[in-house]
């Protein structure tokens, strides 16, 4: 049975200004592969209404789940929770126990909680809340979309909360030969193997060192015997 599927939508100015560099995807997309989740597709969007709720419409119906980071903050520009709502049609407001969250974290700390940091509770409707460790504001998923922060210390929390409820599959497993030849080399044996094992994810990966070309191939799959074995044969056509 094929792993389940998932998507990132990454929302935010910031990062397409290049102003702020997106670290959540590489972690994400390291989680997902352990829990035996397959990362398809990672889309990155601006603070824009239209593009968000059009996106998340789109990577809802193609995958199996779908995270997003960024734009669940207490500032007027954070828009995400209003655009999930959007897409499915849901009511959004301020809920209960997202407000009673908040409420303990802030009497705790000595800050008020104020109309904008309550922003942070607006919760669709139906809608689960995904817990937050870390500044206590929930994220939350409705249907298959998993909504959390951008701040990546948040974030990463909040995954670990999403995926213990997530039902995986197999873990990808991948082995690396470095071969000190250029691509052109070597590309007619990758093929030749690529098409013998086709269950497997053959890629090729150059570099230059030293004024020399080689390249990092990586077999990916499921299954370790198959992986051994390819890259057990690619090491023998090639003399290493």
């Amino acid at each position: 049975m094929p792993n389940p599927t998932a998507a990132m939508l990454v929302i935010g100015d910031e990062i397409l200004s290049g102003r702020t560099r997106d670290a959540n995807m590489h972690y994400l997309a390291g989680e997902l592969t352990k829990h035996g989740v397959d990362l398809k597709e990672v889309r990155v969007v601006s603070d824009d209404a239209p593009a968000i709720v059009a996106a998340v419409r789109i990577l809802s119906e193609s995958y199996d789940h779908v995270f997003t980071s960024g734009g669940i903050g207490p500032t007027h520009d954070d828009i995400t929770a209003d655009c999930i709502a959007e897409a499915f049609g849901a009511e959004i407001d301020v809920r209960a126990d997202a407000r009673a969250i908040l409420e303990e974290h802030y009497a705790r700390t000595g800050a008020e909680l104020n109309d904008a940091r309550l922003r942070m509770a607006r919760i669709p409707e139906g809608a689960e809340l995904i817990d937050n460790p870390v500044s206590r504001a929930p994220g939350f998923s409705l249907r298959n979309v998993h909504v959390m922060a951008g701040v990546p210390a948040v974030f990463q929390a909040m995954v670990a909360t999403v995926l213990a409820t997530l039902t995986g599959g197999q873990p990808l497993l991948s082995q690396t030969l470095r071969v000190d030849r250029g691509e052109g080399e070597i590309a007619a044996t990758l093929s030749a193997l690529a098409e013998k094992y086709g269950d497997l994810s053959i890629g090729c990966y150059p570099f230059q060192k030293d004024g020399a070309f080689g390249a990092n191939v990586v077999v990916r799959g499921t299954d370790g015997m198959r992986i051994d074995a390819a890259v057990t044969e690619l090491a023998r056509e090639l003399g290493l």
